[in-house]
């Protein structure tokens, strides 16, 4: 687990470490020294996503509330969080933990506990790097979201549910998945095991509340139900391929150690691949009907991407395992969705109230991004593709995609066109 890379990214279930430095973190010139990869600080972050001017402008999350949804959690989570702030010069934020049903004690010798705590350390300190100010509400559930199927998912549904009933939280980040095609019924065209989960995403819809999910690092496949292969052809992962949710893809990142691109982004594609393609279970929603010519009759994901590949990981400390005190490197969409989750709890304090479903705001701006830039999506076409574990996934080319869907975000642009759009 904490070897050098390359590391296979785990698919968008845990946040997977790919490098360990120990006591503080490398610049992105020492990790390619040392690993071949570059690894980025919020700095660095802020920087690329162009956060800065927002910042000066008093745009920092301040008022919005963030959900982080984790099997398990992380002892240490507040701890851990302030050490990271405090090294990059950010002020911390209260981190308020729910425990939801029978959460058991941390067992630092339980690799699920583990991988669980580095995944919930990843959220937390990504969704904080992109929005200072927000409030982060960390729900922890005591049954492992893992494998294929309903497994843990009523759990992580019926917390979000609880929450969002009771007026907490304005945008909610799942960094986890299940292959559509290991829910019970599948085969046979039964897809109710999944319709009868998405009463939160519902009820989010309902009160104006965001749902976000990573939307997988397996490419245009995913992983089969016992987790130890892939599929040997196209599926799509739930709840990222929801119509009620929206799907955070990967990108990679090419920047200096200022932050600056030294490249256009390019698809996540390394030890790992961002999550896309079409849903067997979900027909296209109508916020879809301008890219029918890509996503057919079928729901589409991405819808947009962020930073999630192993060259070019994140920084995280954390301090959960006592074994393995310090700063490592995090990858994956798990990544992105955090980071993206940042991105709507600014823009939801810009517009002074819950943005909800973004998705009719998100294609809209789409829609005009071509002839103007001052949308603030960016679109990423550089011909790299999402093939992985030999299934050929999809090629970032100009416009919507399913490597990338309509690619990544100038935040100095997209936060206020999304403020208003929505």
């Amino acid at each position: 687990m904490h070897s050098a890379p390359p590391v296979k990214a785990v698919p968008a279930v845990a946040g997977q470490q790919s490098a360990r430095a120990g006591r503080s973190p490398l610049s992105t010139g020492q990790c390619l020294a040392k690993w071949k990869i570059s690894c980025y600080t919020p700095t660095q972050y802020r920087q690329a996503y162009d956060l800065n001017p927002l910042y000066q402008a008093g745009i920092t999350g301040k008022g919005r509330t963030i959900v982080i949804v984790d099997s398990f959690g992380s002892p240490t989570i507040q701890h851990d969080l302030d050490v990271y702030s405090a090294r990059f010069g950010m002020k911390s934020t209260q981190v308020h933990v729910v425990k939801w049903g029978n959460v058991p004690p941390f067992n630092p010798t339980n690799p699920n506990h583990i991988s669980w705590a580095g995944e919930t350390t990843l959220d937390v300190e990504m969704a904080h790097a992109v929005a200072p100010d927000a409030h982060i509400v960390l729900v922890e559930t005591g049954v492992a979201q893992n494998g294929g199927g309903t497994n843990g998912l009523p759990e992580m549904m019926n917390a979000e549910k609880s929450l969002i009933d009771r007026g907490v939280g304005d945008v909610i980040t799942q960094s986890f998945g299940a292959t559509e095609n290991t829910f019970p019924g599948f085969r046979s065209g039964d897809f109710s095991s999944i319709q009868h989960l998405r009463y939160a995403f519902k009820d989010a819809a309902k009160h104006g509340v965001t749902v976000l999910a990573a939307s997988g690092d397996s490419g245009a496949t995913n992983t089969t139900a016992d987790g130890d292969s892939d599929y040997p052809y196209k599926v799509n992962a739930w709840p990222s391929s929801d119509p009620l949710v929206t799907s955070v893809g990967g990108t990679q990142l090419h920047l200096d150690d200022d932050g600056d691109r030294t490249a256009p982004d390019s698809v996540y594609n390394d030890d790992g691949a961002g999550g896309g393609g079409k849903s067997h279970v979900f027909a296209r929603p109508s916020y879809q009907d301008g890219v029918k010519q890509v996503v057919g009759d079928r729901r589409g994901t991405p819808d947009i991407s962020m930073s999630a590949a192993v060259n070019g990981g994140a920084w995280v400390y954390s301090s959960y395992d006592p074994k393995a005190v310090g700063w490592e490197v995090y990858v994956g969409t798990s990544e992105a969705s955090p980071l993206f989750s940042g991105i709507v709890a600014l823009a939801d304090q810009l517009a002074g109230h819950r943005l909800g479903d973004i998705h009719q705001a998100l294609y809209a701006l789409y829609a005009q991004s071509a002839q103007n830039p001052s949308t603030g999506i960016v679109d990423v076409r550089d011909g790299t593709n999402n093939s992985y574990s030999g299934v050929t996934g999809y090629t970032a080319v100009k416009g919507y995609d399913m490597a990338t869907g309509v690619g990544t975000i100038d935040a100095a642009r997209f936060v206020p066109a999304l403020a208003k759009e929505g």
